[in-house]
């Protein structure tokens, strides 16, 4: 019997099956909390179709997966994966489900372009940052911001990672972040550079004692600083360098320092004449990526960026960086 839980939540002929699958997600440890709303937008379709008795065809499925006028590109690829991973599921409970492809919705080549600052450019980031002053409306920008900008160049941190960091999750003494509740539920370890702690510690010493639940980067209020206060910053500091910004989305963007630090560690690594291939999982983890995915196209930009890496590492650990496969 399906519980109470998923009878209130769950109406189509699927309920119980949605539910168990929502189960098994979260004991992998994952919240599943935007998907399980995604998937109850699914469910809601399905009780107004005449679904055949154990068979989930893709006349029915396809015709929920279509984009609609003003959705945006990601929710589109949001709506598909997560509807992707439930027919998996019903496929392996012996159900008759058709699978969504796997290319339905993939993200065009044109959208991944992200503007890598080079060395030169992030240490004149970091020299703008750090000659900051206060104002009145961020009395201790100048405090705050430095170390900000530091673990999204120095641990390519998502900002949002760096921004809901609270006191408890900064380990100053074994020099270790955690990063709760991050993109895909999970939290991690994060272990910066020691000198970027003894830089958070002196700034920590500036708030004296806390308790444990407050932000460790307050905005003037308590909270966490907003995503658009550190956004406009970072667009003025590009301009102070004289670092050139191609307009809205198109960057650079702040995330855009997240594909800075992958570059970078992969063209250190290769330069050290590190086994690349054993080191990408190890990067993977450190950045919270759910699959190596995500670190590939890291390594496929590191390899445009810089094209001698690509025959000289393919040469010596085989093929490395895969071949883009043409749409």
């Amino acid at each position: 019997m399906a519980s109470e839980h998923a009878d209130a939540r769950f109406r189509s002929a699927l309920a119980p099956l949605m539910e168990q699958f929502i189960q098994e997600k979260r004991a992998c440890g994952y919240r599943y909390c935007e998907a399980a709303r995604t998937l109850a937008g699914f469910d809601r379709f399905l009780s107004d179709q005449a679904l055949p008795p154990g068979d989930l065809p893709w006349s029915i499925t396809g015709e929920w997966l279509v984009k609609q006028p003003h959705e945006g590109a990601n929710t589109h690829r949001h709506r598909i994966s997560v509807v992707r991973q439930f027919t998996l599921f019903l496929f392996r409970q012996g159900y008759r489900a058709d699978v969504p492809n796997a290319l339905l919705g993939a993200r065009k080549e044109a959208e991944f372009c992200p503007r890598i600052l080079t060395r030169a450019e992030v240490g004149k980031l970091l020299q703008a940052v750090d000659r900051l002053t206060p104002t009145a409306r961020s009395p201790l920008r100048h405090i705050i911001m430095p170390e900000v900008f530091r673990l999204l160049c120095g641990c390519g941190f998502r900002l949002g990672e760096v921004l809901h960091l609270r006191l408890a999750d900064v380990d100053l003494q074994q020099g270790i972040l955690t990063v709760r509740n991050g993109k895909f539920g999970k939290d991690r370890l994060v272990p910066p550079a020691p000198t970027l702690v003894l830089r958070l510690r002196k700034y920590a010493e500036h708030f004296g004692a806390r308790p444990p639940e407050a932000f460790f980067f307050p905005s003037p209020h308590g909270g966490p600083l907003s995503l658009r206060t550190v956004y406009f910053l970072f667009r003025k500091l590009l301009l102070q360098c004289g670092i050139p910004h191609a307009g809205r989305g198109k960057g650079p963007r702040v995330h855009d320092l997240r594909h800075g630090f992958a570059v970078h560690t992969l063209l250190r690594w290769y330069q050290e004449g590190a086994d690349l291939e054993a080191k990408l999982p190890l990067l993977a983890t450190y950045l919270g990526h759910r699959s190596l995915a995500g670190t590939q196209r890291s390594l496929h930009l590191t390899a445009e960026l810089f094209p001698e890496i690509t025959a000289r590492t393919n040469a010596a650990f085989g093929d490395v960086i895969p071949r883009r496969i043409a749409p």
